[in-house]
Formats: C-alpha cells, sequence, structure tokens
C-alpha cells in the first residue's frame, strides 16, 4: 500500500553526525523540501531523542567518535528498530558499504554527495520507514493477540498454521474432533480474528512462530 502524504509526513529524519557544519546543512536541505528533521551530534543524544512509537529514517555518518555509524546500526537492530538507515561517509569503500547493507542498510553515500541525491535517497527512505513502521505494528498487535492464548489453545492453533483440519488435529492431541471445534472458536473469539483463517494469514505473513 502505497504510504499517504500524511503518513510521510509524520516520518522523523534522524541525522547523526559529528560535524556540525555537515549536518546543520542537510537538515537545510531536507527541510526546504519539508521534511522534519532532527539532528544529534552524537549517538547518545539521537537514542535519547529517539521515538519507537512513529516512523523514523536515520541518516548517520560512519566515522564518529565514541560510537561509530556502524555501532549505531547495531543498536538499532537490537531494538528491532524499523527506522531504514542511510550511512554517508568520507572514508567508504567496498567493503564499507557491502557491511553496512548485509546488517539492513538502505543506501551507503560517500561525500560529498550531490543534494538532489541526498533527497531523493530520504525520500525513498521515508516510504522505506512507513512501510516498516506499518509491518511492525500489525506484527507486535498478533503477538499481543497471540498472548491471550492457553498453551493447549496455542498447541492447536499451531497445527491449524501447519495446514491440519480437526479430525487429524484431534487425532494428534488425543482428544476429540468437537472439542477441537471449541478451542478453534475460543481462538478466534479471544484473538479477535475475523476467522481462523484470516488469523492463519496474519500470522504467517507477520514471520511469527505460535
Amino acid at each position: 500500500m502505497t504510504p499517504s502524504p500524511s503518513e510521510l509526513e509524520d516520518v522523523v529524519v534522524h541525522v547523526v553526525d559529528d560535524d556540525d557544519d555537515l549536518r546543520e546543512s542537510l537538515v537545510w536541505l531536507l527541510g526546504s523540501v519539508g521534511i522534519q528533521v532532527k539532528d544529534h551530534p552524537d549517538a547518545d543524544s539521537f537514542f535519547a531523542a529517539y521515538d519507537e512509537s512513529r516512523p523514523a529514517c536515520v541518516v548517520v555518518d560512519v566515522r564518529m567518535p565514541v560510537v561509530s555509524g556502524f555501532q549505531v546500526q547495531e543498536r538499532l537492530n537490537a531494538l528491532e528498530s524499523p527506522a531504514p538507515v542511510i550511512f554517508c561517509s568520507a572514508h567508504g569503500d567496498i567493503q564499507m558499504s557491502v557491511r553496512a547493507l548485509q546488517r539492513g542498510a538502505v543506501t551507503f553515500l560517500e561525500k560529498p554527495y550531490e543534494p538532489q541525491q541526498m533527497i531523493d535517497v530520504v525520500q525513498e527512505g521515508l516510504s522505506t520507514a512507513v512501510a516498516r513502521f506499518r509491518q511492525q505494528v500489525e506484527r507486535r498487535d498478533v503477538v499481543r493477540r497471540l498472548s491471550t492464548l492457553t498453551q493447549r489453545e496455542r498447541e492447536v492453533l499451531r497445527l491449524v498454521v501447519t495446514g491440519l483440519p480437526s479430525q487429524n488435529i484431534a487425532r494428534r492431541l488425543g482428544t476429540s474432533v468437537k472439542t477441537i471445534d471449541v478451542h478453534r472458536a475460543r481462538i478466534r473469539v479471544k484473538t479477535d480474528a475475523e476467522s481462523i483463517a484470516t488469523l492463519v494469514r496474519d500470522v504467517l505473513s507477520n514471520g511469527i512462530d505460535v
């Protein structure tokens, strides 16, 4: 689904760079096309301001004192952050860019970059940020709904997800088909699902282990 203008406007771009002049120029550049920007001279100030409850995109320098750009990326990955990361470096090489991309970065730009190139890359990042944020919100909602199930209900759902019909599930669990159907009904109600089929779709599409 294509992000709406309001969704794109809600994305915050965090610029993390210890070069004051470059950081200020990038804030001005992105702000000139209506992009929300927050700038940070180091990793600590960035993470103090980072809000996981709203979509974000991160533009970060590779080489910074104390905490490098790669360490910022690692910490975001540890937080399971959906924020796309754009790396910038005046000392980049192929090995460095490959490392960044393998760990989930969306782009690696060399300084000095063309202003329009940065704008284009960040605008693509905005759409990626919205899509990833939507997916994370949906996944967390499915996980929350599954947490209401008992262990037995999760066993039943796990077998439903594999495609087994109620008769086979009953045989596998040593119970009756009627009991399995009762469990299925309870699962649907407790997870507020339209149907068991839609719940299975949500579980599979979000890569959730029941």
